[in-house]
């Protein structure tokens, strides 16, 4: 099947973290996305972001070079770029070049406008100029990144993608499609509602580590096991949390409230301690069958022969490259099995050739240096 996707064409300019993950999600749904790179090169079979893509290798120094990308957004639905403000009007491919019914999908740190916006970053940086760091860390030790999940990811990748796809269906109304100026500093913050919301409230604190969310709460958070191993431990409802202190034989303990902020310290100091006298998949198997919300903590080898993620094919392998299967997943247009990364150029000739470029005219790009 072609996927949900397959009436989109995208065209994407090669950069690094959530715009190229942005055009491999889509090309996971169907949609025909070709990566403008910026040279000719080996294929990298383990860049998974590039899966399922096309590539022509230009030179956008040369003005032949921006006029074959002209000619590729001419006939493209969506384009993605990553680069600071400026740089596609530079080229002359901004939003003001294109034709009407383009969305023009722009991720970016700091956003378009803003003091910021030409200062570099990275996911680190979004996430601290958030706030959403600070809330990461603990009383006595700064915080600790969450990979580049959080900002890259989670309010770049994903609010991009949000974005361009409800840029797909205003321009089904109107005709015409529109700049789409994804932030992560736009992003982080607006996944963070429910935390504004308890802070609102008084229900949760500016101090890292003393709140629901952020290992403070001993019911929700991590436990080191005997073998070195860990749990995670997450239940939050009262009816989950009953069953929590039978698995750990402490149903008629005469503990603190579980809600009794004061306290935790005694109930963490608790379970930890239990925690700590049996092996990790002991506890897994204690646990197993309960609705605890206690979970081992899986290596990234043990989550792919987990056998529920097993069972649904979360995982695929795709020349001998471990990967996550296309999601979501769609009953009626099923997306197809990713297919893998090519070379940076690998298509150049072909994406010529679908624009009307003959072989005499391709040569001479070619030689012109046109083509890297």
């Amino acid at each position: 099947m072609p996927g949900p996707l397959d009436s989109l064409s995208v065209i994407e300019f090669a950069g690094l973290g959530p715009a190229p993950l942005a055009g491999q999600l889509l090309a996971d749904l169907g949609a025909r996305v070709t990566v403008v790179d910026k040279a000719s090169g080996a294929a990298h079979p383990h860049d998974v972001n590039r899966r399922g893509k096309r590539s022509i290798a230009l030179n956008l120094k040369s003005n032949e070079g921006c006029a074959v990308a002209a000619a590729l957004i001419a006939q493209s639905d969506i384009l993605i770029e990553g680069f600071r403000p400026g740089v596609m009007e530079r080229l002359g491919l901004g939003p003001e070049a294109c034709h009407d019914r383009l969305i023009y999908g722009r991720m970016t740190g700091w956003g378009q406008t803003g003091p910021l916006a030409h200062v570099a970053g990275h996911d680190i940086t979004y996430l601290a100029t958030s706030g959403a760091l600070s809330l990461m860390g603990s009383a006595d030790a700064p915080p600790k990144p969450p990979l580049n999940l959080v900002a890259d990811y989670g309010g770049g990748t994903m609010f991009l993608l949000y974005g361009l796809l409800a840029a797909v269906i205003s321009r089904g109304v109107t005709g015409r499609g529109q700049v789409v100026d994804a932030a992560m500093t736009d992003g982080v913050p607006a996944m963070m509602g429910l935390i504004h919301g308890l802070m609102a409230q008084g229900a949760w604190t500016d101090q890292p580590g003393t709140n629901w969310l952020d290992g403070g709460a001993p019911f929700y958070r991590c436990y080191r096991c005997a073998d070195g191993r860990d749990v995670a431990v997450g239940a939050l409802e009262p009816q989950f949390y009953a069953l929590l202190l039978e698995g750990l034989g402490l149903g008629d303990a005469g503990l603190p409230d579980q809600n009794d902020r004061a306290g935790w310290p005694v109930l963490t100091d608790r379970f930890a301690r239990i925690f700590a006298g049996r092996d990790r998949d002991d506890w897994a198997r204690v646990f197993a069958g309960r609705d605890a919300c206690v979970a081992p903590v899986l290596t990234m080898e043990e989550a792919a022969r987990n056998p529920h993620l097993q069972g649904r094919g979360v995982y695929v392998d795709v020349n001998g490259v471990r990967q996550a299967a296309p999601a979501p997943r769609f009953g009626g247009t099923p997306s197809a099995a990713p297919r893998p990364p090519t070379a940076p150029g690998a298509e150049t000739d072909a994406v010529l050739q679908a624009l009307g470029y003959d072989t005499d005219a391709i040569a001479a790009l070619r030689v012109s240096g046109v083509l890297t």
